[in-house]
């Protein structure tokens, strides 16, 4: 039986042995040649940055086919002794090289002197002012020259500038498109497709027309693109893209099932729970493209010195100009000038900082960590101090109430009015109590008016009367004090108490405890290790907070600390220790985590928290925390080599430029040279940090002390 080939996803043909493959927005396509590849790229699919580098090597090559025409004939020109032997008419010479050039300049000069005419409108001179205006000079004056019948021609130079120049543009796109390719899976949420299930059958929507309650079909080996439930089928899912983790979870009837993961092998039907434009894979996308966008401190001044550097550039390109007309003539004049222009084109400079920064942005993503721009990275690497939380970032945030007491009422009224009040907070307490509420049979309505007040407790009306649960002080000031038979009773070492209040007093407390999270003790040598400073900041009791800081052996660690007092206590270390990160996951982290140098939440963070946050570590995910300050720090090494390495490259050409000992065409080819070393460079650093997160963080769950837990 024969074989039937594969079309080319462009023109339909077969494609042959040789065929051109390529992975474009997540869906491998076969092409028949390269000519078909980029022209699929170009004008029809592919992110941003493909078409755009597809583009550039298009142009690049319809204008270098042009440039090496107008090489061959400038030789009969350049070879004086062949010239005069053959009798060649240099005239016409010259007008067959004018044919060459015109359209040169147009293919190749269009895009430079667009961009810099659309600059110039904004009262802005850029790198593409430097190139038109070298460019231009040089064609305008062999172009006036072959018109007038006088003086040298200058084409070749011009068309080798923007040859060379065209071939920089190409490797910068070609940089920033691999740069992306590995967010691409990451960025795909908001134009992805599902197949739905309906009562006509099924079709192929986009997901942004997905609304809560369609059933999603997904097959083998499918990108998930809903939030839903599984309503039948058995699979396996693999959550990196979002969790960090790539472990595959089993899926199954009723197991949830999340945006951005990728279904194994077996196929399932999903109801959808949110709608398709607001699922935490689209959002994150999100954040990830504000994040991309964002320019560092160090970017934005890099902007300022171009700003002024520029001009700065013209001036002393006329100055040697007028330096060697007076030497030698209009000839070494224009070239020594024009050399100037395009030596100094800081586009070396402009590409130091953003594709590093972008780079250790895609990196972060990969690992399913969210980094808000590239001046968090700067601030990572810049750290002095890193000051956690304790419920829910040290300690797993899942406490268990192990005991209820009770002051002269049934401890079951003290647990059916904890659990009425406890839907309205989203404490890992609050929480705790009431899965512990349901365990033990208590169904009560929730408590109306009910109001969460932040590191403190929350309040509401229970049976027509004022209630409130939380700390001692808290429930003191809100409803009545706490009977010292409560107030004194032991409790077990790292055990927290919530006081329950009614009817003008404490008549109860619960009492819980947690566990320390297994890879919290290697996280904080780790950090130690790196030289920082490790603190503890606990709105809970100094009976809590003390074990856990003695297990982890944190001197500096604070107890009864109100969200307000959180934020001055870190106002106090960064001024005496230097930038302060913050690391929290509560509803009262909020405030802190925005007044940190950085804030840091975890995965399983309230909303709130990771608003506040600058970054964002997946599930949970605590190891990951010396990874990404490894990874910034590794950033700003690399930004700063590259700026190095610009500036010197600049401060050097310029030097020889000026004193005549560079020809343009040299000049282009060094400028294009920096780039290409820039762009290489920073992408070996960006495949070094695909490195993962440190092992051996983990400790085995039963031989984790329990720790006390914040009110």
């Amino acid at each position: 039986m024969t074989a039937v080939a594969s079309p080319c996803a462009h023109c339909g043909l077969p494609v042959g042995r040789f065929a051109e493959h390529r992975e474009i927005d997540g869906v491998e396509h076969a092409f028949c040649c390269y000519g078909c590849c980029l022209t699929y790229q170009l004008c029809h699919h592919g992110a941003r940055e493909e078409p755009e580098a597809a583009a550039q090597l298009m142009r690049l090559g319809v204008g270098a086919f042009l440039a090496m025409n107008v090489m061959l004939f400038s030789l009969l020109l350049y070879a004086d002794g062949l010239v005069g032997h053959a009798g060649a008419p240099t005239g016409l010479i010259h007008w067959v090289l004018l044919g060459l050039a015109t359209p040169l300049m147009g293919i190749l000069g269009a895009p430079f002197l667009r961009a810099a005419c659309d600059a110039a409108a904004q009262g802005r001179l850029t790198a593409d002012t430097l190139v038109c205006i070298g460019t231009l000079a040089a064609y305008g004056y062999s172009a006036f020259g072959v018109v007038a019948g006088t003086g040298d021609v200058y084409f070749d130079t011009a068309a080798m500038v923007l040859v060379l120049f065209t071939l920089g543009r190409y490797l910068e796109a070609q940089g920033r498109m691999r740069a992306m390719r590995s967010l691409a899976p990451m960025l795909a949420g908001e134009h992805a497709s599902v197949t739905v299930v309906g009562a006509d059958g099924e079709s192929r929507r986009p997901v942004a027309t997905v609304q809560v309650g369609d059933r999603v079909r997904i097959r083998p080996g499918e990108r998930i693109a809903v939030d839903g439930r599984v309503l039948a089928g058995r699979s396996e899912c693999d959550e990196s893209i979002l969790t960090g983790q790539p472990q595959p979870c089993p899926k199954s009837e009723g197991d949830e099932v999340i945006a951005g993961s990728l279904n194994g092998t077996g196929e399932l039907v999903v109801c959808a729970t949110a709608p398709g434009r607001e699922t935490r894979w689209v959002h994150i996308g999100r954040l990830v493209r504000e994040a991309l966008g964002r320019k560092s401190a160090l970017g934005e001044t890099v902007d300022r010195v171009a700003a002024w550097f520029v001009p700065a550039v013209l001036v002393l390109a006329l100055g040697t100009g007028a330096y060697w007309a007076g030497e030698g003539g209009a000839g070494p004049a224009l070239l020594a000038g024009l050399a100037v222009l395009v030596v100094a084109c800081p586009c070396a400079l402009g590409l130091a900082a953003p594709l590093a920064t972008s780079l250790g942005i895609g990196r972060a993503a990969e690992h399913g960590i969210l980094v808000r721009g590239g001046a968090v990275l700067e601030r990572l690497a810049g750290l002095r101090v890193v000051a956690f939380d304790k419920t829910g970032t040290l300690t797993v945030g899942r406490p268990a109430v192990v005991a209820v007491d009770a002051d002269e009422v049934p401890a079951a009224a003290v647990l059916r009015r904890a659990q009425q009040l406890a839907v309205g907070s989203e404490h890992p307490l609050a929480h705790a109590i009431a899965a512990h509420a349901a365990r033990a049979g208590t169904f009560a309505p929730a408590a109306r008016d009910i109001r969460a007040f932040r590191g403190a407790g929350v309040t509401g009306e229970v049976d027509g009367g004022s209630c409130a649960m939380g700390s001692a002080a808290f429930v003191a000031e809100r409803v009545g004090p706490v009977p010292p038979a409560l107030r004194d009773a032991p409790l077990p070492e790292g055990a927290t108490a919530v006081y329950v209040a009614w009817d003008g007093r404490a008549h109860g407390r619960l009492v819980l405890v947690d566990r320390l999270r297994p890879e919290a003790p290697a996280v904080v040598d780790a950090l130690r290790a790196r030289g920082l400073h490790v603190a503890l900041l606990s709105g809970d009791g100094a009976h809590a907070v003390a074990p856990l800081a003695s297990l982890l052996a944190i001197a500096d660690w604070h107890a009864g600390l109100t969200p307000e007092g959180k934020v001055g206590l870190l106002q106090e270390v960064t001024a005496r220790r230097g930038p302060v990160a913050m690391v929290g996951d509560g509803l009262n982290d909020g405030p802190v985590l925005a007044a940190a140098a950085v804030g840091v939440a975890v995965g399983e963070a309230t909303d709130l928290a990771k608003e506040s946050a600058d970054v964002v570590l997946p599930g949970g995910r605590l190891d990951l925390l010396p990874w990404v300050l490894q990874l910034a720090e590794d950033v700003r090494g690399s930004v700063q080599a590259n700026l190095l390495w610009a500036f010197g490259y600049n401060a050097i050409a310029l030097t020889l430029a000026t004193c005549g000992l560079l020809r343009p065409a040299i000049a282009a080819a060094l400028m294009a040279g920096s780039s290409l070393l820039i762009v290489a460079r920073t992408l070996r650093a960006g495949r070094a940090a695909r490195a993962t997160a440190t092992d051996g963080t983990a400790a085995p769950a039963a031989a984790v002390p329990r720790v006390g837990l914040e009110a």
